[in-house]
């Protein structure tokens, strides 16, 4: 992230300042070689799931398709749902992957190179025409495979947890407060959602 990012957000008060202090630099790494598709597969299986559990069901899903990476959409037809649920998708998460599948197909999930020049309200609005993809699914999209900078993910626990941490409160912050809140924070909201993530994760001891 760029340097005006973090004297933005240094500047916005001090709990923010103390954060980023204690966390350092801003590490996130978008990957963009990831399609379109690939993206949304992903932000499903990590649906109401943590991260461990999300990335064990995501290679167990990679193993029915040897030699391939990561599946194109048109090598769906060659398994079951059956197989897709052994690896441990819900039945309404493999019948969300396979609509992704047909509606990337059928081209309303954008190519890669489309889906660059479109902004992120368009993003958002093409792609939770798939079923089973909601605002939380594409916002992961926008910041974990295009980089968007100013996405402001208010329904994610995470950024709410951190908020909650951070500010020393009982409760997380509704998202409707959320939003509010963020509002400083333009145009660098992704950047914040960031580092609010660290704060709950070291809140729980992740890493420690």
């Amino acid at each position: 992230m760029t340097p005006e990012a973090i004297r933005h957000l240094r500047s916005s008060d001090p709990a923010i300042r103390r954060l980023i202090r204690q966390v350092g630099p801003c590490t996130l790494q978008p990957d963009p070689g990831r399609t379109p598709f690939e993206s949304l597969v992903r932000a499903v299986a990590h649906q109401q799931l943590n991260g461990t559990a999300a990335e064990t069901i995501l290679g167990r899903f990679r193993a029915l398709f040897p030699g391939k990476k990561f599946p194109a959409p048109k090598d769906l037809d060659a398994i079951r749902d059956e197989q897709i649920r052994a690896a441990g998708f819900s039945g309404a998460k493999v019948a969300g992957i396979r609509d992704i599948a047909a509606k990337t197909l059928s081209g309303t999930v954008p190519t890669s190179r489309r889906i660059t020049c479109m902004s992120d309200e368009e993003i958002i609005e093409r792609l939770t025409e798939c079923r089973g993809v909601g605002r939380w699914t594409v916002e992961m999209l926008l910041i974990f495979k295009l980089g968007r900078p100013d996405v402001w993910p208010v329904d994610d626990f995470g950024v709410r947890e951190g908020y909650r941490v951070v500010y020393g409160l009982e409760t997380q912050p509704k998202p409707k407060e959320l939003a509010a809140r963020g509002e400083c924070w333009r145009p660098y909201r992704t950047t914040i959602a960031w580092y609010l993530w660290r704060a709950a994760d070291a809140a729980k001891g992740v890493g420690q």
